[in-house]
């Protein structure tokens, strides 16, 4: 098997990146046995492109998606169509939400440790021509997250205090969203919402519990729906509850597990699909199930916590 080292010199603001390569580079020159390369990318966009190119030569390879929730998407959306790819996670970025569920930066930057983990089948959410490894939304949480990006070049500025200044600019300014939403074709929710998420694991937004119960290879989809239902000064006191996972308990929250979920907007609004935006009138996210090989490292207890039923 052939280990590519995917890396966004960006993530982070490049901070953790530069230490990181000579680390690899290390590993690499100390493990002669292992086929394994670096692969610096270019420009936005870059790193699907070329983990595309080598997917498609039917040769068995392990993608290391080294940098934040942005690289990880692009890797993913590069190589899940390929059975003969698998895609293992060094956290490297600002949030590095997706990865949350399986320990802290340290226990997943261990070289390793990725290198000598387990395979295993991960859910995704399809949504047109692209897929999210961790969430989609609209409405409030996807105004935010399109806003983040602008916050993120303020200097000292990174993933959780971007997300943070951005929620409460949009608590001042978008809160205007009136959605139909329908989950599994039976199940329909419609009047003025903050926001509707579809959840494969638990974090968004650099350490916000979007979806607190979510299991990222259980095969459903936790959808959130939260009503509009009461004032920006109440909304800005729950923000805390919200960042926390506490919002399930909501009067004016709907939780409900399924495969899929649409989305109509009166007005384009944004759609977040693993902090990757744009403006749309609707949108429907399905369930795609072990769609993913993913690399489970061996410093994470995460497959032994889940057979316990501690997730």
């Amino acid at each position: 098997m052939k280990h590519i080292f995917i890396v966004n010199p960006t993530s982070g603001k490049g901070v953790k990146v530069k230490k990181f390569i000579p680390t690899v580079e290390q590993y690499i020159k100390n493990h002669p046995e292992l086929d394994a390369e670096i692969y610096v990318t270019k420009a936005c966009g870059d790193g699907m492109s070329y983990v595309k190119k080598l997917a498609r030569t039917g040769e068995e390879i392990r993608f290391y998606a080294c940098g934040g929730d942005g690289t990880l998407y692009e890797v993913v959306n590069g190589s899940y169509e390929y059975p003969n790819t698998q895609v293992a996670v060094i956290p490297l970025g600002s949030g590095n939400d997706f990865v949350r569920i399986f320990g802290n930066r340290e226990q997943l930057i261990d070289i390793d440790a990725q290198v000598n983990g387990t395979v295993t089948k991960f859910d995704l959410i399809k949504v047109g021509d692209r897929v999210a490894i961790n969430q989609c939304s609209m409405g409030l949480d996807a105004e935010i997250c399109a806003k983040q990006a602008d916050m993120k070049k303020i200097p000292g500025v990174n993933g959780e205090t971007a997300y943070t200044v951005a929620l409460f600019y949009c608590l001042a300014k978008r809160l205007n969203s009136y959605f139909k939403v329908t989950v599994d074709d039976d199940k329909t929710f419609e009047g003025k919402m903050l926001f509707s998420l579809c959840a494969n694991s638990r974090w968004y937004g650099g350490g916000y519990m979007g979806a607190p119960k979510a299991i990222p290879d259980d095969g459903l989809l936790d959808c959130i729906i939260v009503e509009n239902t009461v004032s920006r000064l109440k909304l800005a006191g729950l923000v805390n509850q919200y960042k926390n996972g506490q919002h399930l308990g909501w009067d004016f929250t709907n939780f409900l597990r399924g495969k899929k979920m649409h989305i109509e907007s009166k007005e384009p609004a944004a759609v977040n699909v693993d902090g990757e935006c744009q403006y749309v009138t609707e949108a429907t996210f399905e369930m795609l199930a072990g769609a993913a090989n993913l690399v489970i490292p061996t410093t994470s207890d995460y497959l032994e916590r889940k057979a316990k039923g501690e997730l």
